[in-house]
């Protein structure tokens, strides 16, 4: 057994009941965070385009608002939730370095705040996984 089923194991066994409502929490706040970069995408298309690392800002602005979107949606249902998570880390990552951190470590900038508690949350599910009350759960208990 290597390490990946190793933690995959240990995630799976002690995963108590009240974290299945954090993971709704957090797929919730990942939708709405999609839905409002889907509604102001000038914005993030400011965001994104003051980073200046040659990317393509119109790309990475439909994969972050795609991303968040469904990524949320499934994380909040339990479905595939690793997977989402690991699709979930580039973004909080560059958001919290990138984006978040140039406007400071003040206590007013929510905007730091949020995805710190996000990233933070993230690695949580990647470690634990979807949970009881969740899809994946389901499916896994339904295989026969």
């Amino acid at each position: 057994m290597n390490m990946l089923h190793r933690v995959e194991h240990w995630g799976d066994t002690h995963h108590p009941a009240w974290t299945d409502a954090l993971r709704i929490m957090l797929g919730i706040i990942l939708v709405l965070k999609g839905v409002s970069f889907i509604s102001d995408t000038a914005y993030l298309t400011r965001l994104v385009g003051g980073l200046h690392f040659g990317l393509f800002p119109v790309m990475l602005v439909h994969y972050v608002a795609f991303a968040h979107l469904m990524g949320g949606f499934l994380i909040a249902v339990g479905c595939l939730t690793r997977l989402m998570v690991l699709f979930q880390l580039p973004i909080l990552v560059g958001a919290l370095f990138f984006v978040n951190i140039r406007q400071g470590f003040s206590p007013m900038n929510s905007e730091l705040w949020l995805s710190v508690f996000v990233l933070i949350l993230l690695l949580l599910f990647l470690i634990i996984g979807s949970g009881r009350f969740s899809m994946d759960d389901y499916v896994k208990q339904h295989a026969n």
